[in-house]
C-alpha cells in the first residue's frame, strides 16, 4: 500500500510500504480522510521522542471496513486503543490506561496511509449523510469536547459561563464549538495570526481577536506554549478554571503563586474517553458541531507539500485533510 512516512526532521516520503495486517479482533480500514494534527506537526519537526522515524504519522482518520460481516461499513476510527480491564478503562477514563496506545505511535502505525487496522470497538458508524471527510473531524473535535465538559464540570456554579479559547487552530475552534454546543453563547478566541484570525470570523462565524486584556471565568489553552500559558494565568478569573489541551513545550508559563493565591484550578486534559469520542461523533452527525466547513483536503501524495506550507505559516484553514486514494 502506498503511506506517507515520516523518515526525519521535515521529511516526508510517499511510498511503498506492507499492507496493513489486522489482528485478531480488527477490522482493516481503507482510509477516505486523514487529518493533519498538532501533533503530527511536532513529529515533523523533530519535536516529539515518542514518535521516533521511520513512522506513518495520521490519527484522525475515517473510511469504510473492507471484508468480514461489516464491509463497506462508513466508520470514523477512534485512534485511542486501551486495555479495557484496568482500573481507569472499568471507571470510563480509558484515556489514562497505562497499557494506552494510538496509532502514530509505535508498535501501532498511524492513518496516512492507504489502510490502517482497528479493533471493532474503536470505530463510530457514520451516517450516509455524513461525508467521510467530516466524520475524520471526530478525534480533533472529541479532543475538544472532553476538554470543555471537564473544565465546566470544574467551574464554581456560581460564575459567569464566559470562556476564552487561547489558539485558533482546529483544537481551539472545536473548543469554542464544543462550548457552544454545551451551552456556553459568550466564547472568544484569541488568534494573532491575522489570516487565520479574520478567517475564524469571516468563515466560521466565531468571535476572533488578536489579542484581549479581558478576564474569562474560563480559559482553555489550545497551543500549550509558555507564553500561553502565561497568558492564561493572566486572563482567569479568580476561582476560575484553565484547561490546557496544547502541547506546544514543556517549559515555563504557570503563575503558580496566583494559582495558588486566587483558588484557579487547572486541569491538564489528553484525549478523551470512549463517551466522549461517541458523543462528540453523535454531535457532528446532528449538526451541533455547525458546518464543518472549516477544512481543506488535498492528495495523500501531496502531504510533504502541506506539511511545509503549514511549517511556514501559509495556511489559513485550521484543517487540512489528506485523501490517501486522490
Amino acid at each position: 500500500m502506498k503511506a506517507l512516512v515520516y523518515q526525519g526532521v521535515e521529511t516526508l516520503d510517499f511510498t511503498d510500504v506492507p499492507d496493513a495486517t489486522p489482528q485478531a479482533g480488527e477490522h482493516l480500514i481503507k482510509v477516505e480522510a486523514v487529518g493533519i494534527c498538532g501533533s503530527d506537526m511536532h513529529a515533523y519537526l523533530g519535536h516529539d521522542e515518542r514518535r521516533p522515524a521511520p513512522l506513518i504519522l495520521g490519527h484522525e482518520a475515517a473510511g469504510k471496513i473492507v471484508g468480514g460481516t461489516h464491509d463497506g461499513m462508513r466508520v470514523t476510527v477512534n485512534p485511542l486503543v486501551t486495555c479495557g480491564v484496568c482500573p481507569a478503562c472499568k471507571a470510563g477514563r480509558e484515556n489514562l490506561c497505562p497499557e494506552r496506545q494510538i496509532i502514530s505511535m509505535m508498535p501501532r502505525e498511524g492513518a496516512f496511509a492507504q489502510y490502517v487496522a482497528m479493533p471493532m470497538s474503536n470505530l463510530v458508524e457514520v451516517p450516509d449523510h455524513v461525508p467521510l471527510e467530516k466524520a475524520a473531524l471526530a478525534e480533533p473535535l472529541a479532543v475538544s469536547w472532553h476538554a470543555a465538559r471537564l473544565v465546566l464540570e470544574a467551574l464554581h456554579p456560581a460564575m459567569d459561563r464566559r470562556a476564552l479559547v487561547i489558539g485558533g487552530g482546529a483544537i481551539g475552534l472545536a473548543a469554542s464549538l464544543a462550548l457552544k454546543a454545551m451551552g456556553l453563547d459568550d466564547v472568544t478566541i484569541v488568534e494573532p495570526d491575522p489570516a487565520r484570525c479574520a478567517f475564524l470570523c469571516d468563515q466560521t462565524g466565531q468571535t476572533a481577536v488578536a489579542e484581549t486584556d479581558q478576564s474569562y471565568p474560563v480559559v482553555i489553552d489550545a497551543v500549550g506554549f509558555g507564553v500561553t500559558r502565561a497568558s492564561a494565568t493572566r486572563l482567569v478569573q479568580p476561582g476560575g478554571v484553565i484547561a490546557h489541551v496544547g502541547l506546544g513545550d514543556d517549559g515555563l508559563g504557570l503563575d503558580v503563586r496566583r494559582i495558588t493565591l486566587q483558588e484557579i484550578a487547572f486541569i491538564g486534559t489528553y484525549t478523551y474517553t470512549a463517551v466522549d469520542f461517541r458523543e462528540t461523533a453523535a454531535a457532528l452527525f446532528d449538526g451541533r458541531l455547525g458546518p464543518l466547513d472549516w477544512t481543506q483536503t488535498r492528495a495523500l501524495a501531496e502531504g510533504a507539500n502541506a506539511f511545509a506550507e503549514l511549517r511556514a505559516g501559509e495556511v489559513a484553514t485550521p484543517k487540512i485533510i489528506l485523501a490517501p486514494w486522490s
